[in-house]
């Protein structure tokens, strides 16, 4: 059935919100009124409902319905897995549907389909799953989940570190109450010395490219490739899911852009921001972006996810929603004095630092928790 997404509402959770972790990512969401939310009685969700995308690419990908997820519904291309919890631990079987070994199988079975892959909730009832004492069942989803815990909690602050940059360039350049305001004296509406002009005139507009796909000696090297599949919720991109050696990149008409380059996703989902935490190569659907005039990478980050709706609103494409070059043009800018972006930058480098070193936190933990779970599944460590 066909249904209108509102602004805000019941939260309905598309595979898209289903990135592999216990938490789901928020870009997978929409909203949908009670009305539609109450209709759709089959799959509204429950607290402890394991989700695993059944349709796609990516079918096999699994995520876990917590309290703040609720009221929430979802659609056809994610399956419910409801758990009778009499008979086993919730968080337990949910890391059962985490096992690479499981993944595999919803991809193999999805690959067998003549259309697009896919698996039926029949395949997932099929599934064989081991399970233990009650006690063991325990032990090992607590083992698992102190380390997804841990990970939420670093996701929380992050996304109240990245909160309060936002906000202090909403009070000091939207709002006008930065430093010194009171003696600030309004020039056209802007205060004294500030400039108006264009996100063009703000900033580097700098192009991508792909090497040969067919040609194996351009991929598996050493340089991160970015493309929109790989833009995450968090402000720095840690990594990508290709890579391109030295002589791929020097086939393609992407550059090896430095740490702190800002790359925006210009087709397909527009207008995703994110800073690179290391040197990386990028593809013709994004745009690499460096600030003109001193313009800092911290400031100009902050600048544009303010400016985002405006990109969006002047997106152009007959098929899919695309940035061009020309769209910075549209996209009004105003240069405050230097001085004052300095200070900016200054403060908020302390947030974005902290960021940094939390996402490489959760890498590591992520890396540790996946080597114990299939060891923690199979029997192989003892609990």
């Amino acid at each position: 059935m066909g249904r209108s997404f509102t602004d805000t509402g019941v939260t309905f959770i598309k595979a898209e919100a289903l990135n592999g972790d216990v938490s789901l990512d928020d870009n997978g969401f929409a909203f949908i009124d009670e009305e539609t939310h109450q209709s759709l009685k089959r799959s509204i969700l429950q607290e402890g409902d394991i989700l695993v995308t059944i349709a796609g690419a990516q079918v096999g990908r699994c995520g876990f319905v917590r309290p703040e997820n609720l009221p929430s519904n979802t659609n056809q291309a994610v399956g419910i897995v409801r758990v009778d919890q009499t008979k086993a631990n919730q968080r337990f079987v949910y890391y059962f549907f985490k096992l690479p070994s499981t993944f595999a199988l919803c991809q193999s079975i999805g690959a067998a389909q003549a259309a697009q892959p896919n698996v039926n909730l029949g395949n997932l009832r099929g599934f064989q799953l081991h399970i233990p004492q009650r006690e063991q069942q325990n032990k090992i989803a607590d083992i698992l989940t102190a380390y997804d815990d841990l990970m939420e909690n670093n996701r929380r602050r992050m996304a109240l570190l990245e909160e309060s940059a936002r906000l202090l360039y909403r009070e000091w350049f939207i709002h006008l109450r930065f430093p010194g305001h009171e003696h600030s004296r309004p020039t056209q509406g802007i205060p004294e010395g500030w400039k108006k002009a264009t996100a063009f005139d703000a900033m580097h507009v700098m192009s991508g490219g792909t090497p040969k796909t067919t040609n194996p000696d351009f991929w598996d090297g050493e340089t991160p490739f970015y493309t929109p599949k790989d833009s995450v919720d968090a402000c720095y991109v840690l990594d990508t899911e290709k890579h391109v050696t030295e002589l791929g990149l020097s086939q393609c008409n992407s550059k090896l852009y430095p740490k702190d380059t800002l790359f925006i996703t210009a087709r397909g989902t527009v207008g995703n921001l994110n800073l690179a935490q290391r040197p990386m190569a990028m593809n013709q659907s994004c745009y690499a972006l460096a600030g003109r005039e001193g313009i800092p990478p911290k400031f100009l980050f902050c600048a544009l996810r303010e400016a985002i709706q405006h990109f969006k609103q002047h997106a152009s494409g007959a098929v899919f929603d695309a940035i061009i070059v020309d769209t910075f043009k549209l996209i009004p800018f105003v240069f405050p004095n230097a001085k004052l972006v300095g200070l900016f930058e200054e403060t908020v480098e302390p947030m974005f630092q902290q960021v940094e070193n939390l996402l490489l936190q959760n890498q590591k933990l992520r890396a540790a928790r996946d080597l114990l779970l299939p060891r923690l599944m199979s029997g192989e460590i003892a609990v």
